[in-house]
């Protein structure tokens, strides 16, 4: 049965894989059709012809047909001579009309030769998607927008052409690729059907070759049945032969789609990696050809210019040209020179010829550089010095208002302009400068140069004949960062690359004229330029600007080649092993399973046996000692027992702490939900650790705010738990100084703004109160830490997100003056085992499990724990738990000890003397839980306008009893408020009867003072801290009168009480344990009976019987607690039964109809599992050894408080 289970199993699993190469083959498909939806369905649209002729004039040209009529108008008619024949290289003797329409015709050419280059770049880029019209490409160019009849320059059929062309290719090239991997994915498809069917053809055959062995294994005879039976048990194996031919066709199979697999990856990396390097090559020379071409035209303009100067300035009497004219012309004509940014005309003055020069301009030629060599960006011309003596001189007369501040300049004093200037004159062409930073713009650019001639220049003359006819030079300055940025922005793929432009015509240190150093990318194209001088070189550098991305189509070819390969391939491996395996991993896993769990079992029975191994002796010695302190002992000897007591109870608290740690690493500590009484629960910590306070003298303090509920919901054993861990170390390491502060607030309240906190929430805000006395807003005057700082890294406090309505989160915080946490051990305090410093248990003891047992609780209360501490100053230890709302009818009997004596003290009013505003607090809180108004008064004065405004005034409320701090307290404060208290009775009706008792609240005092200050009579009663609600009443109704105090007693439901003439049973079998269970029940007047087995206990409780209760151990030998007990219960049962079917009397079974007998386990075992199994197992509670007073009154009580 297990083999054919395996093979169901395989054939199912046979089946996903088969649908999952199913989705994974359709979601390829979709993603394909998707990623080319976007290609194939691209759509260019036609451009808008009419108005055209006015869009390239505007967009182009910057310029409309009037503007650029209006150039004429600045001359008169006898200037505009008949048109010259329109050639590139127009001569010194073409007037401007000429000129500007010549140039026109010319830049019409170069503009369809640039769109020509650009849209072949364009189409290199998008190799390999659909062209998209570019709108900056020109379509049409006709300068006969500018009245010349000139032929036009269009582009447009055969740019739209080309465009239809490549379109098509590009729609075939994808198409036929979709059709290749359709065609691919579907034989792929195809193979892994066939494999299934394949395999299932197999699979099928073996398993009729096994039914056949199984048939025949049936006929043979019994005696010869169970080794075949035996050997059917085990998988069978397929045949070698045929394995072996599978496994080896099936590793070639592996091998040859593993080598596919790399071969695709490197062929189309391969490819991606040249189409990349095309791609950049042919974007680079674009840009390249571009560039250079949109210079040469400009440089064509600056040289038209130059031959205007000449005809209109140098060639008529008087010129035709000032400086209003040059700059009004320069500037309208501006749109004709886009990569200028600015022009000017510099005359050519001989030293002989300066004075009169200077006197003409009415200006000094300034020399061009200032004294410090900087070119700043508020340039003045007055600013710099004049010109040095020197044979030629060369100052600019006329600029463009945009380079306005250059006029007066020697553009010979400037070395580069110098060398700029001996060169364009000698050579008859333009020239430029090495890069260096632009007046005004601080930009890095050139400045092209042309020499000015007179008309008297032959047309091939020498440079001698040039320079000698030489007589100006016209510079433009070319802002080479906005030239090619304004290039780069017409180009739609202007994001993809980085181009750099260089001027390397110093190889060995080239100048970064544009681009700035970008990262290493991989690909680099260089592309030459040439702007016409031939003495200087430039490049343009082109990367890509990101690093080429990760193959993924290379990527997913190859893995999928892989994975079909590998999916093919498990396919018949599984049909061969896959049985086999997990029929092995199975066997292995349950394996395991047994021993992990046999593993976990024998952790938890070794920890239930040695929590009762050592409870049970330690029962012993704790049982024997408290009845020998119940006798009667001498000084001495009663302080031994008393002394060997206290020890054994720290040992088993030890005890509890390490098994708590076990129980914690093993996961099994479940916590409680129960309602319960938290102020309550405080009280209690404050009375076991008010001796040890007292004795050093440390003032011990709990306070919880009153938004706080009175019941919550939780487990209030581990919650004191914790405070008792954090109080104990707080007193453990505070010497005689200071204070120990424990208070509860909600979470809530944290959150809320300042003014809407109470006192001692705010402390943190202002702990300084009286610097000159060194006194501190703190609970005892000491300086403290920030208790702040404990809980800011708290989640649940930054956390805005609303909490459920039946649940609360409440911060606790414990607040010390002691010696502090080294800085260096504040990290691993929460470490099991682990202690601030190695001679901490030597100095103050402890095992160093404290804090980490309160951490794990806490984190089990889903909290969380923090501290904040400063050596010498004290530490603060902050934790947030999550409980629940409850109800005051939810408690438990225990929880209501005080209710009747709180009601005596409602309506009462109190009057608290305290100088400690935090300490004040922490005395009305208690007594406002008794229902006492508290007013407050911070010194005697104080308290004495008090009472005489209350005298003096009606009040509602007598003034029942004054609390007065041991601070404040003196003999003569103790006089004068007695006084002020007697003014107080006459004043007042309601007391010419009983004056206001004074109570004296003290942390520590001693016998001898307790007698002085009552023997005086100012003082009716000592109270000695901590404040809590048992001391308090028991005070109070000492105070008020003793027969209060007794009627309380008397209604107070005791031990005694509840078990005098009670007969118990104790079942156990250790004798040690039978005499320290009898005698402590003795000792409250119970009538106990001993027996040392269940079996002996069964016959003890078979009804009828006289027994109240039984006290019963849980691991005994023969018959154990748990196994008595359920027979006890199912005797019970059918007594009750018979009882109730009428086939038995009540008179028979001692008048009881219902028989139930409480039985109460006593337990060492501390682990929950056990408390759990005593309740599943019938008995009614447990109590754990060693006995505790209070936890045995817990137990009984609820079975005998009624009777």
């Amino acid at each position: 049965m297990e083999t054919l289970h395996g093979t169901s199993c395989t054939r199912r699993w046979r089946g996903k894989v088969l649908i999952l190469g199913l989705l994974g083959f359709v979601t390829i498909i979709w993603g394909f059709f998707s990623f080319n939806d976007g290609g194939l369905g691209m759509r260019e649209k036609a451009p808008d012809m009419g108005g055209e002729k006015a869009w390239i004039l505007q967009q182009h040209f910057n310029v409309s047909k009037s503007q650029l009529l209006a150039f004429a108008s600045l001359f008169s008619e006898s200037d505009q001579i008949a048109s010259l024949e329109c050639t590139k290289e127009p001569g010194p003797g073409m007037m401007l009309g000429n000129v500007i329409s010549c140039y026109l015709k010319v830049l019409c050419s170069d503009e369809e030769f640039q769109k020509r280059h650009k849209w072949a770049a364009e189409n290199e880029e998008a190799k390999d998607q659909c062209l998209v019209q570019d709108e900056n490409i020109r379509r049409k160019c006709d300068v006969s927008l500018l009245e010349d009849t000139s032929p036009s320059c269009t582009v447009q059929s055969t740019v739209s052409a080309n465009r239809i062309c490549e379109k098509e290719e590009c729609a075939k090239e994808n198409s036929r690729m979709l059709c290749t991997l359709v065609i691919q994915c579907w034989w792929a498809f195809v193979g892994m059907i066939m494999c299934y069917k394949l395999s299932g053809f197999s699979m099928k055959l073996w398993r009729n070759k096994k039914q056949k062995l199984v048939q025949k294994v049936e006929e043979q005879p019994l005696r010869r049945r169970k080794q075949p039976e035996k050997q059917q048990q085990q998988p069978p194996k397929p045949p070698k032969v045929a394995g072996t031919w599978r496994k080896n066709l099936l590793l070639v199979f592996i091998v040859f789609g593993f080598i596919t697999s790399l071969w695709l990856w490197w062929h189309l990396c391969a490819r991606d990696h040249l189409w990349r390097e095309e791609t950049l090559a042919n974007m680079c020379d674009e840009r390249a050809r571009m560039l250079q071409d949109q210079f040469n035209v400009s440089l064509n303009h600056v040289h038209a210019l130059a031959i205007l100067v000449s005809t209109f300035h140098h060639g008529k009497q008087p010129t035709a040209i000032d400086q209003k004219t040059f700059g009004e012309y320069t500037e309208r004509t501006a749109f004709e020179r886009p990569l200028t940014s600015g022009v000017a005309y510099a005359l050519k003055v001989t030293h002989a010829e300066r004075e009169q020069f200077e006197k003409e301009h009415g200006w000094t030629i300034k020399k061009m550089e200032t004294e410090d060599q900087t070119l700043v960006q508020d340039f003045i011309t007055e600013s710099l010095a004049p010109a040095p003596v020197q044979d030629e001189y060369a100052p600019v007369i006329f600029s463009q208002e945009t380079v306005s501040h250059i006029v007066s300049i020697d553009m010979m004093s400037g070395k580069e302009d110098r060398e700029n200037i001996l060169r364009a004159r000698a050579t008859g062409k333009g020239v430029l400068t090495s890069p260096f930073k632009l007046l005004k713009s601080n930009h890095l650019g050139v400045v092209l140069t042309f020499a000015v001639y007179n008309a008297d220049l032959p047309p091939h003359s020498t440079p001698e004949q040039r320079i000698q006819a030489t007589v100006g030079y016209l510079g433009a300055s070319y802002d080479v960062p906005s030239l090619v940025e304004k290039l780069l922005h017409q180009l739609a793929s202007k994001q993809t690359i980085v181009v750099n432009v260089y001027d390397t015509t110093n190889s060995s240190a080239p100048i970064n004229m544009y681009g700035t150093d970008v990262i290493d990318t991989g690909l680099l194209q260089i592309s030459n330029l040439d702007f016409g001088d031939p003495q200087r070189k430039h490049e343009m550098h082109c990367r890509f600007k990101h690093k080429p991305p990760f193959p993924l189509t290379a990527a997913s070819a190859s893995i999928g080649v892989l994975v079909i390969t590998f999916l093919v391939s498990h396919i018949f491996h599984a049909a061969i092993s896959r049985i086999a395996k997990v029929e092995a991993d199975y066997r292995e896993m349950m394996e395991l399973k047994v021993r992990a769990e046999a593993a976990d079992v024998a952790k938890s029975q070794f920890l239930a046996t040695v929590s009762h191994e050592i409870r049970t002796p330690m029962n012993g010695v704790l049982g024997m000692l408290q009845m020998l302190m119940d006798t009667d002992l001498g000084p001495n000897q009663q302080d031994y027992a008393e002394t060997a007591h206290a020890s054994g109870r720290e040992l088993i608290s030890l005890i509890n702490e390490v098994l708590d740690q076990a129980k914690i690493e093993s996961g099994r500590l479940e916590l409680e939900t129960v309602p319960f009484d938290l102020r309550s629960v405080l009280d209690n910590v404050l009375s076991l650790n008010s001796g040890k306070s007292n004795e050093k003298g440390i003032e011990l303090a709990a306070y919880v705010s009153n938004m706080v509920p009175e019941v919550v919901i939780g487990d209030p054993g581990r919650f004191r738990q914790i405070i008792t861990n954090l109080v104990g170390n707080s007193i453990k390491f505070t010497h005689d100084k200071g204070h120990i502060f424990v208070s509860v607030h909600l979470v809530d309240e944290v959150r809320a703004p300042p003014d809407l906190m109470d006192e001692v929430l705010r402390q943190g805000f202002n702990l300084v109160g009286d610097v000159s006395n060194k006194t501190y807003n703190t609970l005892s005057g000491f300086p403290v830490v920030n208790r702040w700082k404990s809980w800011e890294g708290f989640n649940s406090i930054r956390s805005t997100t609303l909490e459920k309505s039946d649940m609360i989160k409440l911060l606790v915080t414990v607040e010390d003056t002691g010696v502090g946490i080294p800085l260096d051990a504040q990290n691993r305090i929460f470490t099991p085992f682990m202690q601030a410093d190695s001679s901490t248990s030597r100095t103050y003891g402890g095992t160093g499990i404290g804090l980490s047992i309160s951490k794990r609780l806490v984190d089990l209360m889903s909290g969380e724990i923090g501290f904040v501490s400063e050596p010498g100053t004290g530490s603060t230890f902050s934790f947030m738990g999550t409980f629940g709302k409850g109800e005051l009818s939810s408690l438990e009997t225990k929880w209501h000890q005080y209710e009747p004596a709180v009601s005596e003290f409602q309506g009462l009013r109190a009057l608290v003397i305290d100088n400690k505003t935090i300490r004040t607090e922490v005395t009305k809180y208690h007594m406002q839980r008794l229902g006492i108004s508290v007013d407050t008064a911070s010194c005697l004065e104080s308290a004495c306008s008090y009472l005489s405004s209350a005298g003096n005034t009606s009040l509602s409320t007598p003034l029942a009893m004054v609390l007065i701090d041991k601070d404040v307290w003196d003999k003569e404060t103790g006089i004068i408020l007695h006084q002020s208290l007697k003014e107080h009775r006459k004043n007042n009706v309601e007391l010419l009867i009983n004056l206001p008792k004074i109570l004296l609240v003290a942390t520590s005092i001693t016998s001898v003072e307790r007698n002085v200050v009552t023997s005086l009579g100012l003082v009716d009663k000592v109270l000695t801290k901590p404040l809590r609600l048992s001391v308090l009443i028991a005070c109070f109704q000492e105070a008020l009168g003793r027969r209060k105090k007794r009627l309380l007693n008397a209604n107070k439901p005791t031990l005694g009480k509840l078990l005098r003439e009670k007969r118990i049973l104790v079942v156990d079998d250790n004798v040690v344990n039978r005499r320290v269970a009898e005698g402590a029940l003795k000792k409250y007047g119970a009538i106990v009976t001993c027996v040392e087995s269940g079996k002996v206990a069964l016959l003890k409780l078979k009804p009828p019987h006289n027994f109240d209760a039984c006290f019963m151990d849980l691991q005994m030998p023969e018959m154990d607690g748990f196994e008595a007990t359920r027979i006890i219960r199912g005797m019970e049962s059918e007594v009750n039964e018979k009882i109730a079917a009428g086939e038995a009397s009540v008179e028979m079974f001692g008048n009881v109809v219902n028989w139930h007998t409480p039985i109460l386990a006593m337990t060492a075992d501390v682990i929950q599992a056990s408390n759990e199994e005593c309740i599943k197992c019938g008995m009614d509670d447990y109590v754990s050894k060693p006995f505790e007073e209070d936890q045995l009154y817990s137990a009984v009580a609820r079975f005998f408080e009624s009777g």
